[in-house]
């Protein structure tokens, strides 16, 4: 499946226009992940834990978006992005959207 930030795809043509698709996952911190995001704040730097987890989100919604793509006979998606957001400080949803194409 090609996945593409652009509006279109340099050296293929659009065949047809599937409609949108997207992939959801809402992520929990975990008591781990929050003591060492609390620590972090404190003395500074990465939150590993925490960018581990939007890692593995954002991995994950890819991977749902795919899948609905592919179920409308798509062969590529176009205009993709995410969008996150916090979710009553328990966790973080992460989605994955664009549109599903067929191209030549």
């Amino acid at each position: 499946m090609l996945i593409s930030t652009m509006n279109d795809v340099p050296g293929h043509q659009i065949e047809e226009v599937l409609g949108e698709v997207f992939g959801l996952t809402v992520r929990s911190r975990g008591v781990k992940g929050q003591l060492g995001a609390s620590f972090k704040s404190i003395v500074g730097g990465e939150l590993g834990s925490l960018t581990e987890m939007l890692h593995e989100g954002r991995q994950e919604a890819i991977e749902r978006m795919v899948a609905e793509a592919e179920g409308k006979g798509a062969n590529a998606i176009i205009a993709m992005r995410f969008d996150s957001s916090e979710m009553m400080e328990m966790g973080t949803e992460v989605v994955a959207y664009g549109t599903a194409v067929r191209i030549s």
